[in-house]
Protein backbone atom coordinates (compact mmCIF):
# COMPACT_ATOMS: atom_id res chain seq x y z
CA UNK A 1 0.00 0.00 0.00
CA UNK A 2 1.07 3.46 -0.97
CA UNK A 3 2.45 6.08 2.01
CA UNK A 4 -0.70 8.22 0.04
CA UNK A 5 -2.95 5.48 0.49
CA UNK A 6 -2.42 4.07 3.89
CA UNK A 7 -2.22 8.01 4.85
CA UNK A 8 -6.23 7.86 3.60
CA UNK A 9 -6.87 4.59 4.72
CA UNK A 10 -5.68 5.87 8.49
CA UNK A 11 -7.76 9.47 7.89
CA UNK A 12 -11.07 7.38 7.52
CA UNK A 13 -10.37 5.27 10.72
CA UNK A 14 -9.43 7.93 12.75
CA UNK A 15 -12.54 9.96 11.52
CA UNK A 16 -14.85 7.35 12.28
CA UNK A 17 -13.16 6.59 15.59
CA UNK A 18 -14.09 10.39 16.04
CA UNK A 19 -17.64 10.03 15.15
CA UNK A 20 -18.55 6.64 17.26
CA UNK A 21 -16.85 8.55 19.69
CA UNK A 22 -18.40 11.55 19.72
CA UNK A 23 -21.97 9.44 19.32
CA UNK A 24 -23.26 9.29 23.21
CA UNK A 25 -25.53 6.64 23.97
CA UNK A 26 -27.75 7.41 26.78
CA UNK A 27 -30.16 4.36 27.91
CA UNK A 28 -32.83 5.47 30.19
CA UNK A 29 -34.84 2.21 32.57
CA UNK A 30 -38.10 2.65 32.52
CA UNK A 31 -40.67 0.13 33.53
CA UNK A 32 -43.06 -2.51 32.28
CA UNK A 33 -44.50 -2.19 29.35
CA UNK A 34 -47.78 -1.61 30.98
CA UNK A 35 -47.13 1.25 33.49
CA UNK A 36 -46.49 5.14 32.99
CA UNK A 37 -42.78 4.92 33.11
CA UNK A 38 -42.76 3.30 29.33
CA UNK A 39 -44.40 5.40 27.39
CA UNK A 40 -42.85 8.96 29.28
CA UNK A 41 -39.31 7.35 28.58
CA UNK A 42 -39.96 6.79 25.09
CA UNK A 43 -41.14 10.26 24.58
CA UNK A 44 -38.07 11.65 26.62
CA UNK A 45 -35.35 9.31 24.57
CA UNK A 46 -36.90 10.39 21.19
CA UNK A 47 -37.32 13.92 22.02
CA UNK A 48 -33.46 14.65 23.92
CA UNK A 49 -32.15 12.16 20.75
CA UNK A 50 -29.71 14.52 18.50
CA UNK A 51 -28.39 12.41 15.56
CA UNK A 52 -24.63 11.97 15.77
CA UNK A 53 -23.99 13.01 19.42
CA UNK A 54 -26.76 11.89 21.67
CA UNK A 55 -28.80 8.16 20.78
CA UNK A 56 -31.40 7.79 23.61
CA UNK A 57 -33.06 5.22 24.37
CA UNK A 58 -36.09 3.84 26.36
CA UNK A 59 -35.28 0.44 27.78
CA UNK A 60 -38.50 -1.71 29.65
CA UNK A 61 -36.89 -2.60 32.90
CA UNK A 62 -39.04 -4.15 36.39
CA UNK A 63 -39.01 -0.35 37.48
CA UNK A 64 -37.48 2.03 40.21
CA UNK A 65 -35.08 0.25 42.21
CA UNK A 66 -34.04 -2.42 39.46
CA UNK A 67 -33.27 1.25 37.34
CA UNK A 68 -31.43 2.77 40.16
CA UNK A 69 -28.94 -0.43 40.58
CA UNK A 70 -28.94 -0.22 36.65
CA UNK A 71 -27.28 2.96 36.36
CA UNK A 72 -25.28 2.19 39.67
CA UNK A 73 -23.96 -0.63 37.74
CA UNK A 74 -23.13 1.13 34.87
CA UNK A 75 -25.27 -0.60 31.96
CA UNK A 76 -28.05 2.05 32.34
CA UNK A 77 -26.99 5.86 31.69
CA UNK A 78 -29.91 7.14 33.61
CA UNK A 79 -33.62 5.80 34.53
CA UNK A 80 -37.08 6.76 35.61
CA UNK A 81 -37.70 6.27 39.35
CA UNK A 82 -39.45 7.20 42.83
CA UNK A 83 -38.18 10.26 45.12
CA UNK A 84 -38.41 7.56 47.73
CA UNK A 85 -36.48 5.38 46.10
CA UNK A 86 -33.64 7.38 45.01
CA UNK A 87 -33.51 9.15 48.37
CA UNK A 88 -32.99 5.81 49.62
CA UNK A 89 -30.54 4.96 47.26
CA UNK A 90 -28.56 7.83 47.89
CA UNK A 91 -28.89 7.98 51.94
CA UNK A 92 -28.49 3.92 52.41
CA UNK A 93 -31.79 4.30 54.09
CA UNK A 94 -35.12 2.29 53.57
CA UNK A 95 -35.28 -0.24 51.21
CA UNK A 96 -31.32 0.38 50.85
CA UNK A 97 -30.92 -0.43 54.05
CA UNK A 98 -27.59 -2.51 55.06
CA UNK A 99 -27.15 -2.04 51.28
CA UNK A 100 -23.99 0.32 49.51
CA UNK A 101 -25.53 4.15 49.30
CA UNK A 102 -25.35 4.90 45.45
CA UNK A 103 -23.41 7.81 45.89
CA UNK A 104 -23.00 8.72 42.47
CA UNK A 105 -26.79 8.99 41.90
CA UNK A 106 -28.02 12.81 40.54
CA UNK A 107 -31.23 14.53 39.75
CA UNK A 108 -31.67 15.18 36.17
CA UNK A 109 -35.56 16.53 36.99
CA UNK A 110 -38.74 15.85 39.24
CA UNK A 111 -41.16 14.86 36.39
CA UNK A 112 -44.84 14.46 37.47
CA UNK A 113 -46.65 12.87 40.33
CA UNK A 114 -47.27 8.77 40.72
CA UNK A 115 -49.99 7.72 42.49
CA UNK A 116 -50.59 4.72 44.63
CA UNK A 117 -53.65 2.80 43.25
CA UNK A 118 -55.38 -0.44 44.44
CA UNK A 119 -57.57 -1.77 42.23
CA UNK A 120 -60.51 -3.84 42.98
CA UNK A 121 -63.44 -5.65 41.04
CA UNK A 122 -66.35 -3.44 41.23
CA UNK A 123 -68.69 -4.92 44.03
CA UNK A 124 -65.95 -6.67 45.41
CA UNK A 125 -66.80 -5.51 49.04
CA UNK A 126 -63.19 -4.41 49.87
CA UNK A 127 -63.61 -0.87 50.82
CA UNK A 128 -60.68 -0.41 52.82
CA UNK A 129 -56.98 -1.97 52.92
CA UNK A 130 -57.96 -3.46 56.20
CA UNK A 131 -60.20 -5.45 54.00
CA UNK A 132 -57.15 -7.03 52.23
CA UNK A 133 -56.61 -9.59 55.13
CA UNK A 134 -57.20 -13.15 53.76
CA UNK A 135 -57.44 -12.71 49.69
CA UNK A 136 -55.36 -12.51 46.68
CA UNK A 137 -53.47 -9.31 46.02
CA UNK A 138 -50.34 -8.46 43.70
CA UNK A 139 -47.95 -6.61 44.89
CA UNK A 140 -45.96 -6.14 41.51
CA UNK A 141 -42.43 -7.46 40.89
CA UNK A 142 -38.98 -7.40 43.16
CA UNK A 143 -37.12 -4.04 41.72
CA UNK A 144 -40.01 -1.97 41.33
CA UNK A 145 -41.06 0.86 43.66
CA UNK A 146 -44.56 -0.72 43.71
CA UNK A 147 -43.90 -3.09 45.91
CA UNK A 148 -42.15 -0.86 48.60
CA UNK A 149 -44.95 1.11 48.35
CA UNK A 150 -47.38 -1.95 48.61
CA UNK A 151 -45.97 -3.13 51.76
CA UNK A 152 -45.66 0.25 53.27
CA UNK A 153 -49.29 0.84 52.97
CA UNK A 154 -50.38 -2.84 53.81
CA UNK A 155 -48.18 -2.19 57.53
CA UNK A 156 -49.97 1.00 58.01
CA UNK A 157 -53.38 -0.87 58.09
CA UNK A 158 -52.13 -3.66 60.10
CA UNK A 159 -51.67 -5.97 57.64
CA UNK A 160 -48.68 -8.45 57.39
CA UNK A 161 -47.79 -10.37 53.96
CA UNK A 162 -48.21 -13.23 55.64
CA UNK A 163 -52.31 -12.24 56.06
CA UNK A 164 -52.72 -12.16 52.19
CA UNK A 165 -51.94 -14.38 49.77
CA UNK A 166 -49.22 -12.40 47.69
CA UNK A 167 -48.81 -12.28 44.14
CA UNK A 168 -45.45 -10.93 42.63
CA UNK A 169 -46.68 -9.68 38.98
CA UNK A 170 -46.56 -7.08 36.85
CA UNK A 171 -50.10 -4.99 36.36
CA UNK A 172 -51.04 -6.15 33.12
CA UNK A 173 -50.60 -9.66 34.56
CA UNK A 174 -52.84 -8.64 36.88
CA UNK A 175 -55.64 -7.06 35.11
CA UNK A 176 -55.89 -10.47 34.09
CA UNK A 177 -56.25 -12.47 36.85
CA UNK A 178 -58.38 -10.10 38.11
CA UNK A 179 -60.52 -10.39 35.01
CA UNK A 180 -60.72 -14.15 35.16
CA UNK A 181 -61.74 -13.75 39.15
CA UNK A 182 -57.95 -15.36 40.20
CA UNK A 183 -56.53 -11.95 42.03
CA UNK A 184 -58.94 -10.10 44.19
CA UNK A 185 -57.23 -6.79 44.25
CA UNK A 186 -53.64 -5.13 43.02
CA UNK A 187 -51.42 -2.12 43.23
CA UNK A 188 -49.65 -0.44 41.19
CA UNK A 189 -47.70 3.17 42.00
CA UNK A 190 -47.62 5.23 38.83
CA UNK A 191 -48.95 8.32 36.63
CA UNK A 192 -52.87 8.03 36.09
CA UNK A 193 -54.23 7.08 33.58
CA UNK A 194 -52.10 3.86 33.78
CA UNK A 195 -52.17 1.67 30.59
CA UNK A 196 -52.97 -1.64 32.19
CA UNK A 197 -55.98 0.26 34.43
CA UNK A 198 -57.39 1.90 31.85
CA UNK A 199 -57.62 -1.47 29.82
CA UNK A 200 -58.79 -3.45 32.14
CA UNK A 201 -61.35 -0.39 32.94
CA UNK A 202 -62.96 -0.10 29.59
CA UNK A 203 -62.62 -4.16 28.92
CA UNK A 204 -66.40 -4.68 30.56
CA UNK A 205 -64.53 -5.50 34.15
CA UNK A 206 -66.04 -2.73 36.45
CA UNK A 207 -63.33 -1.82 38.79
CA UNK A 208 -63.03 0.49 41.90
CA UNK A 209 -60.07 1.79 43.26
CA UNK A 210 -59.60 1.92 47.22
CA UNK A 211 -59.22 5.13 49.17
CA UNK A 212 -55.87 5.39 51.10
CA UNK A 213 -57.48 7.96 53.39
CA UNK A 214 -58.08 8.48 57.43
CA UNK A 215 -55.69 8.37 60.19
CA UNK A 216 -53.72 5.65 58.88
CA UNK A 217 -52.45 6.99 56.04
CA UNK A 218 -52.07 10.95 57.91
CA UNK A 219 -49.47 8.22 60.23
CA UNK A 220 -47.59 6.75 57.15
CA UNK A 221 -47.20 10.78 55.57
CA UNK A 222 -46.09 11.82 58.84
CA UNK A 223 -43.17 8.66 59.40
CA UNK A 224 -42.56 8.93 55.50
CA UNK A 225 -42.97 12.97 54.21
CA UNK A 226 -42.12 12.68 50.68
CA UNK A 227 -45.82 11.23 50.07
CA UNK A 228 -48.40 13.62 48.90
CA UNK A 229 -51.85 13.55 49.23
CA UNK A 230 -53.27 13.16 45.90
CA UNK A 231 -56.92 12.78 44.01
CA UNK A 232 -57.13 10.57 41.20
CA UNK A 233 -60.04 12.75 39.05
CA UNK A 234 -63.18 10.83 38.17
CA UNK A 235 -63.48 9.53 34.63
CA UNK A 236 -59.59 8.80 34.84
CA UNK A 237 -60.60 5.61 34.84
CA UNK A 238 -64.26 4.33 32.86
CA UNK A 239 -66.74 4.74 35.41
CA UNK A 240 -64.65 5.26 38.40
CA UNK A 241 -65.71 8.30 40.63
CA UNK A 242 -62.51 10.37 42.32
CA UNK A 243 -61.17 8.86 44.89
CA UNK A 244 -58.28 10.06 47.33
CA UNK A 245 -55.11 8.30 47.73
CA UNK A 246 -51.05 8.97 47.65
CA UNK A 247 -48.81 10.04 45.28
CA UNK A 248 -44.55 9.98 45.27
CA UNK A 249 -42.76 12.28 42.79
CA UNK A 250 -41.78 10.15 39.04
CA UNK A 251 -37.97 11.43 38.63
CA UNK A 252 -35.17 11.29 36.05
CA UNK A 253 -31.81 10.20 37.90
CA UNK A 254 -28.43 9.95 36.15
CA UNK A 255 -24.81 9.07 37.28
CA UNK A 256 -22.04 11.56 38.50
CA UNK A 257 -20.01 9.91 36.03
CA UNK A 258 -21.91 11.39 33.06
CA UNK A 259 -20.16 14.35 31.47
CA UNK A 260 -22.28 18.13 32.06
CA UNK A 261 -22.46 18.92 28.75
CA UNK A 262 -23.82 15.35 27.43
CA UNK A 263 -26.44 16.06 30.73
CA UNK A 264 -26.92 19.93 29.92
CA UNK A 265 -27.97 19.17 26.35
CA UNK A 266 -30.05 16.64 27.09
CA UNK A 267 -32.27 18.50 29.96
CA UNK A 268 -32.18 21.61 28.40
CA UNK A 269 -33.75 19.37 25.13
CA UNK A 270 -36.43 18.26 27.69
CA UNK A 271 -37.72 22.19 27.98
CA UNK A 272 -37.50 23.15 24.46
CA UNK A 273 -41.21 24.17 23.44
CA UNK A 274 -41.13 21.49 20.88
CA UNK A 275 -40.66 18.85 23.46
CA UNK A 276 -42.85 20.41 25.96
CA UNK A 277 -45.55 20.22 23.23
CA UNK A 278 -45.02 16.68 22.49
CA UNK A 279 -45.43 15.70 26.17
CA UNK A 280 -48.26 17.36 26.64
CA UNK A 281 -50.03 15.64 23.98
CA UNK A 282 -48.61 12.33 24.31
CA UNK A 283 -49.81 11.60 27.75
CA UNK A 284 -52.29 12.90 30.62
CA UNK A 285 -48.56 12.72 32.77
CA UNK A 286 -46.87 14.92 30.07
CA UNK A 287 -48.35 18.14 31.21
CA UNK A 288 -46.80 18.19 34.64
CA UNK A 289 -43.13 18.03 32.99
CA UNK A 290 -42.46 21.29 33.01
CA UNK A 291 -39.11 23.06 34.60
CA UNK A 292 -40.73 24.52 37.07
CA UNK A 293 -41.97 21.08 38.48
CA UNK A 294 -38.55 19.70 38.01
CA UNK A 295 -37.14 21.21 40.90
CA UNK A 296 -39.57 20.42 43.14
CA UNK A 297 -39.22 17.83 45.66
CA UNK A 298 -35.76 17.07 45.36
CA UNK A 299 -34.19 14.76 47.53
CA UNK A 300 -30.33 14.12 45.88
CA UNK A 301 -28.01 16.56 44.44
CA UNK A 302 -28.64 17.61 41.07
CA UNK A 303 -26.04 16.00 38.32
CA UNK A 304 -24.20 19.48 37.19
CA UNK A 305 -25.09 19.61 33.43
CA UNK A 306 -29.19 19.89 34.85
CA UNK A 307 -27.59 22.60 37.39
CA UNK A 308 -26.39 24.95 35.05
CA UNK A 309 -29.66 24.81 32.98
CA UNK A 310 -31.71 25.48 35.82
CA UNK A 311 -29.56 28.13 37.09
CA UNK A 312 -29.92 29.41 33.24
CA UNK A 313 -33.25 29.48 33.31
CA UNK A 314 -33.37 31.07 36.85
CA UNK A 315 -34.99 28.10 38.72
CA UNK A 316 -31.59 27.43 40.82
CA UNK A 317 -29.58 30.31 42.41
Amino acid sequence: MSIKKWAAVTAAVLAFAGAAHAQQFFRIGTGGTAGTYYPVGGMIANAVSQPGKIIATAQASNGSLANVNAIAGGSMEAGLTQSDVATWAFTGTGAFEGKPKVTDLRMIANLYPESIHLVVKKGSGIKTVADLKGKRVALDEPGSGTLINARMVLAAYGVKESDIKPDYIKPNQAGDKLKDGSLDAFFFVGGAPAGAIAELASSGTGIELVPLAGPQIEALRKSSPYFAVDTIAANTYKDVPAVQTLAVGAQLVTSAKLDTETVYQITKAMYSDATQKTLAAGHAKGKFITKENAVQAVGIPFHPGAEKFYKEVGLLK
